[in-house]
């Protein structure tokens, strides 16, 4: 069974319908995501998967989609790391099913859907900037036909000292934890691991599986090319008492994206 994902970008400028924004995710440079203005004032891309063979009938929207919103900023878009963490929940579908899921920097929700149709239960955060909650909450409500399964949207900003009640209870009740390309900026990344430092300690043991891909630039200093934001990642997390494992890329993929030889799966827990 095929179907796909759409997304939209919202225009900012009304009168001027007709001008479709570039977005700046490689992928979109390597897949025809079928780009297209709609009648809104939207740009909506197309995202194909192939559900798992095994999957009972989805009951979908008219046009057979997942339909997925995208703001015009760059972290907000979808990035390959998202993908490559719905195939992994995909291919290991039996299992999710019976957890509950917290995602981390949510982005437009991508991932979270694609949970939201196996496990037991998914909360879908990110910080509230730029109306990406209100994104993530629309797109919820525009794929409700095909998710199966209970799926929160919460703010959760990784620089926040407390949280919100219902932000703790989700923490408390989650299994899993999942982030996809979450380490772009050396601030953040500091943030990310503390918060990630709080779950892992949180008294209901959780698995974390980070997806993200090395992006690499030349340094003069170095002389060659590096990851600086990866390996710099990597730094951090050496000096924690976690354990850390690779898991191997080449499950089943269901989405369709070029998964490249730079994308990294993580696995850590206590």
């Amino acid at each position: 069974m095929i179907s796909h994902i759409l997304y939209s970008v919202d225009n900012l400028f009304p009168s001027r319908k007709h001008i479709m924004y570039e977005v700046t995710s490689e992928i979109y440079s390597e897949t025809d995501f079928q780009t297209t203005n709609s009648s809104d004032g939207k740009i909506v891309s197309t995202f194909k998967f192939v559900y798992p063979t095994e999957v009972r009938s989805a009951t979908k929207d008219k046009d057979g989609d997942f339909e997925v919103e995208l703001l015009k900023l760059v972290g907000l878009q979808v990035w390959r790391g998202a993908l490559l963490l719905a195939d992994f929940i995909f291919t290991n579908r039996k299992e999710f099913q019976n957890y509950e899921i917290l995602e981390l920097g949510a982005g437009v929700g991508l991932t979270s859907i694609a949970a939201a149709i196996y496990s037991k239960q998914v909360f879908c955060t990110d910080i509230n900037l730029g109306g990406i909650l209100e994104t993530i909450s629309s797109n919820v409500k525009r794929n409700k036909s095909i998710i199966k399964n209970p799926m929160s949207v919460l703010e959760f900003d990784f620089k926040a000292e407390t949280y919100a009640e219902e932000l703790k209870e989700a923490i408390n009740k989650s299994d899993i934890v999942i982030a996809a390309d979450v380490i772009y900026d050396d601030d953040l990344t500091d943030c990310f691991i503390r918060v990630t430092d709080i779950l892992l300690q949180n008294p209901k043991k959780k698995t974390v599986y980070i997806a993200l891909e090395k992006r690499y630039v030349f340094t003069l200093s170095d002389l060659e090319t590096v990851a600086p934001c990866f390996e710099y990642f990597l730094t951090k997390i050496s000096k924690k008492p976690w354990k850390v494992n690779y898991i191997p890329i080449d499950f089943p993929q269901y989405f369709t994206y070029k998964r490249c030889k730079d994308l990294v799966l993580l696995k850590i827990e206590i």
